[in-house]
């Protein structure tokens, strides 16, 4: 896998990116564009096997950091909303590219909001023909809520309605943790090296105003409008992205679909686990699917519903 620094424009902004293509071949290449979730970057180590896997088979990826984190200029602003609007731009500069084939672009997504915005862009921008989401959150109010026991969402809630009065009287809210704060972590996150090379370059303040577009953020909503030919992948009894959020961007899904929950394993486990089982799925629901060349194909796949079910019988 050849990789290069790139840079593009996001609403004024020079956004800071990674370009990697197959070890020959100048393209045009089929693309899959990816953003990173809520806190991640752009060069995180657990990205990079995805995208040789991807390059090996001929794709070409832009991976990014979204405005103001990571080497993307900006202001930090933790928004779901802005990071779509990276994500839209980001699939235009493709098209800028000679050596993209623009009509053989697709999006991957992973970890909650990374899986999450893959399908929001998707559903935005009919330039992408074919999307692969990674333990998602289809609802940002209900992943907040089963973070938490009942008192502790309330005492949540409340925090938020006071600091929504603080914020119009004095102009200034209240910075909180967002892993801790906003999130909170499971025993499972906290014990897991799987980020640790990112975790470090993570904010560790930020406006608890943040928490409100979470509490608005609804993929489910994005897919009951999707006809884009949609894979999701989830894990079984999921304790950081609801198994059932997974379950239901795949029967919203109007396109092309397939579900494939990864079982007797547990959220971040699986990405080592279910390396060789799940990695093929994804490079090959892209082969699918970006025909490339201008050639579109439709399908009566989306009348057959497949549940593939992956581990210990």
């Amino acid at each position: 896998m050849r990789s290069s620094a790139v840079s593009f424009y996001s609403e004024g902004s020079q956004v800071s990116a990674l370009w990697r293509t197959p070890d020959e071949g100048s393209g045009p290449f089929r693309t899959v564009v990816q953003g990173p979730g809520w806190l991640g970057l752009k060069d995180a180590k657990l990205y990079v096997r995805y995208h040789e896997a991807l390059t090996d088979a001929g794709f070409a990826v832009l991976v990014f950091d979204y405005r103001g984190f990571g080497d993307s200029e900006g202001e930090r602003i933790l928004s779901p909303a802005i990071q779509l609007q990276d994500l839209r731009n980001a699939v235009s500069y493709l098209t800028t590219r000679e050596d993209v084939d623009a009509d053989a672009i697709g999006a991957f997504g992973s970890g909650g909001t990374g899986g999450g915005n893959a399908v929001l862009l998707a559903a935005a921008d009919p330039r992408i023909r074919a999307v692969v989401s990674q333990l998602p959150v289809a609802d940002g109010r209900d992943w907040l809520h089963r973070m938490r026991s009942e008192d502790d969402w309330l005492a949540f809630l409340r925090a938020l309605d006071v600091d929504r009065r603080e914020r119009v009287v004095t102009g200034k809210g209240r910075l909180v943790h967002p892993r801790e704060e906003i999130m909170v972590p499971t025993q499972e996150r906290r014990s897991t090296n799987m980020k640790a090379d990112v975790d470090d370059r993570i904010p560790s303040a930020v406006p608890l105003s943040a928490a409100d577009e979470i509490l608005d953020y609804r993929p489910i909503d994005a897919a009951r409008r999707l006809r884009t030919p949609l894979l999701i992948i989830g894990v079984e009894n999921d304790a950081t992205t609801p198994t059932d959020h997974a379950e239901a961007l795949y029967a919203a899904a109007l396109g092309p679909r397939e579900l494939v929950i990864q079982r007797h394993t547990s959220h971040y486990a699986a990405y080592d686990r279910y390396w060789n089982s799940v990695t093929p799925r994804i490079v090959e629901w892209f082969d699918r699917y970006l025909q490339g060349g201008g050639i579109r194909i439709q399908s009566n796949d989306m009348n057959t519903e497949t549940l593939k079910m992956l581990g210990d019988a």
